[in-house]
């Protein structure tokens, strides 16, 4: 088993367990990639190494790629992983055949035919490919939810091709739909499917199996011995006409039965029919005029008198348990027996025909109607009068398909032959598509088996229908068309054609709103913010404007201006700046600031600022007067002397000019003295009393012989000695 959540190729995710067979467990899964439910078969664990087993599931993929019908589940892909054999295959939900007979039987009989003729068309597709199923039974014909049957398991189908390989006298396939040959051991046919087919028509006209027992052996034998349980005693009110299929699919014989699924669904398509209301009781055609009579064997038939045949022994289930013993040693030689009588029973016939007056059933397809009766009244045949019409994809309309009898039977002559005429090429009613998603329309009709390149897509605007959706198809709701020639047109919905979302940033709420509506689109949704913009203006939208929408299906938003936000000034007295500044700012102020001396508030703190306690925009800028701390004392001015001295110098100039001067001071100010030195006069000393304002300082600058040689600033008396 595989866990819940497991992934195998890393695509496929194990969601739910559907069931299980004899040898491989199915599992639902979602594939990643398309992301869709699949239905993946895992070969169970206990099978891995069993090579036969390994062949059978290859063979059923490889069987099933070549079966591409909408009645046959598709599988997707093939794999190993792990050591596991896996296929995955469609999903189909609902139930099988076998639980749909249960649970709604009685099934009305146009169903019936209608489930029957699915059945039939996938079957006619895998024997034109020459693979038989072998194991039809309702279990392995799944029905979706609308009704559409889905034939699967073909893992014992075996290609005619490859039959003369291998055979074994295993008997496959369940045992309640085996035919005669195949419970003797021999070679399965298409009739063999045929047969089955025959054996589930029963079923879904009675509710139950024609034969049945205690075990496998039990039910084989009666498949070859007894007559089949007359449908009647079940149900009274089947048409002898639709019993007459069944009658005809599961004769003993294959000789007597269909000779092509096409032939059953021929007959089957009438069924029903007016015409054949009153239709006799089917009976196989005798191989001879008269009965042979099959010559005892040996032992116990030998006492039989003559003319009687052999009798075949009781089943197991009805003996009385003293009896099984001496019944379990004849149990070996009796299918010998019967094969035996089976054989020299044939021979009797081929010998004893051989010497009658028998024609051949000339080969009349593709003949008009006029050329085949032609045909077959010169060989010596009646054609019936009234000839049954069939669908073909390889005979012209008009034209005869195939006989019954087929071409080829040997048949007493004046045998009465039935034309089957082509009705051209098999016709579906279009669906009515419109509304429908076009993937979902694309699918249906691909399933139908309409080819996707001849399916053509026209986009247009509609305000009606929704985007994705179709509005128009050609051909039109049912009218008939040949699936794999129709060239399908549909015209899907874009939705409601979009236009230009007007700009109306700037203006009124009122007059915005106008706007948006008078251009189609629904009444916007209105969100208001606190702005610099005067109230009731819109200061943006979404979509923008120009951006193209659709009317009705956008919706459009609107910032509007609540204008500016009011706040309350705090008051600031005796905070410091910063504290102030913070104040300010989360109240969403700004802030200014000036200086002044407070005697009562400290350094650096406020002093008192603008509209404490008052309304104000946000964003405004508040005045606040910051202290500077007290106001100094006005100082005193102060006087000292300073006392300048010069000295001639040899080396310079005859005569050396020396200025003094004084800046900065209250007074002196000015130059203060002009001497010149020379040999005669060669010293300059004088005092000055300098006065100077509070905690000023003076500037006292000299320069000798017009270059500057002394200047610094004195607030105290001292001696400048000039250079």
């Amino acid at each position: 088993m595989l866990d819940i959540g497991k992934k195998i190729n890393e695509r496929y995710l194990i969601i739910g367990n559907i069931g299980s067979g004899g040898m491989a467990n199915v599992f639902l899964a979602r594939d990643l990639i398309l992301d869709r439910e699949v239905a993946v078969k895992v070969l169970r664990y206990d099978f891995q190494n069993d090579q036969s087993a390994i062949r059978r599931f290859q063979r059923e993929a490889l069987a099933a790629t070549e079966l591409v019908h909408p009645n046959i589940v598709s599988v997707y892909d093939v794999g190993e992983e792990d050591g596991q054999q896996y296929l995955v295959m469609e999903y189909v939900k609902g139930m099988d055949l076998k639980r749909y007979i249960q649970t709604h039987y009685p099934i009305p009989y146009d169903k019936v035919v209608d489930i029957m003729d699915q059945i039939l068309s996938a079957m006619s597709l895998a024997h034109q490919h020459r693979i038989i199923h072998r194991d039809l039974k309702p279990q392995n014909i799944l029905m979706n939810e609308e009704g559409v049957v889905k034939i699967t398991d073909f893992g014992i189908a075996i290609a005619l091709s490859e039959t003369s390989i291998t055979q074994t006298n295993s008997m496959l396939g369940s045992v309640h739909y085996l035919s005669p040959e195949q419970a003797r051991g021999s070679m399965a046919t298409n009739q063999s499917d045929i047969y089955a087919m025959g054996i589930i028509l029963y079923e879904m006209l009675t509710g139950r199996v024609p034969f049945d027992g205690e075990s496998a052996v039990t039910i084989a034998l009666k498949h070859f011995q007894d007559a089949l349980p007359d449908i009647h005693l079940y149900n009274q009110q089947v048409p002898q006409a639709l019993e007459n299929v069944v009658l005809k699919a599961t004769a003993k014989d294959p000789i007597d039965r269909y000779k092509t699924t096409e032939e059953m669904q021929g007959d089957l398509y009438t069924s029903l029919d007016a015409a054949r209301a009153n239709e006799p009781k089917w009976q196989p055609i005798p191989p001879i005029d008269e009965t042979r009579v099959i010559e005892p064997v040996s032992g116990e038939s030998a006492s039989e008198p003559h003319g009687k045949p052999a009798e075949i022994p009781e089943t197991e289930a009805s003996l009385p348990e003293e009896a099984k013993k001496k019944k379990n040693h004849r149990r070996w030689w009796i299918l010998p027996i019967i094969v035996l009588a089976i054989f020299m029973l044939a021979g009797t016939y081929w010998v004893y025909a051989g010497g009658r007056h028998e024609v051949t059933v000339p080969d009349v397809s593709n003949l008009s109607q006029t050329e085949a009766v032609e045909k077959l009244t010169t060989a010596g045949l009646k054609v019936n009068d009234t000839p049954k019409k069939v669908a073909s994809d390889k005979i012209e309309k008009g034209n005869i398909v195939r006989t019954d009898p087929q071409a080829g039977t040997e048949v007493k002559k004046n045998r009465q032959v039935t034309l089957y005429i082509s009705t051209g090429k098999d016709k579906v009613a279009m669906q009515d598509y419109t509304d429908q998603s076009i993937d979902d329309a694309k699918r249906s009709l691909t399933d139908l088996g309409f080819k996707e390149e001849n399916i053509t897509v026209t986009e247009k605007y509609d305000d009606e229908v929704a985007s994705g959706k179709i509005i128009s198809q050609t051909p039109k709701a049912d009218e008939k068309v040949v699936p794999s020639e129709a060239k399908v047109k549909f015209v899907v919905s874009e939705g409601k054609k979009p236009v230009s979302v007007p700009s109306v940033v700037g203006m009124s709420q009122s007059d915005a709103v106008n706007m948006l509506v008078t251009a189609g689109f629904s009444t916007p949704t209105i969100v208001q913010e606190f702005s610099d913009q005067a109230k009731d203006v819109v200061i943006s939208q979404n979509p923008g404007g120009g951006t193209q929408a659709v009317p009705g299906d956008t919706t459009i938003t609107l910032v509007v201006s609540k204008g500016k936000e009011q706040v309350t000034v705090p008051d600031l007295k005796g905070k410091t700046q910063a504290e102030a500044a913070k104040a300010l700012s989360d109240a969403g102020l700004k802030m200014t600031t000036s200086e002044e001396y407070s005697d009562t508030i400290k350094e650096g703190s406020v002093i008192s600022n603008d509209q404490a306690g008052s309304t104000v925009d946000k964003g405004t800028s508040i005045a606040v007067v910051l202290s500077k701390g007290k106001e100094p004392e006005e100082p005193e001015d102060k006087t000292f002397t300073i006392n300048f001295s010069a000295t001639y110098d040899a080396n310079g100039p005859a005569e050396q000019k020396v200025v003094v001067s004084i800046n900065g001071a209250e007074a002196p100010h000015g130059q203060v003295n002009e001497v010149v030195l020379t040999k005669d006069n060669p010293t300059y000393n004088q005092a000055v009393s300098i006065t100077v304002s509070g905690n000023n300082k003076a500037t006292i600058t000299v320069t000798r012989n017009g270059s500057q040689v002394v200047n610094q600033q004195a607030s105290q008396a001292g001696q400048i000695t000039i250079p």
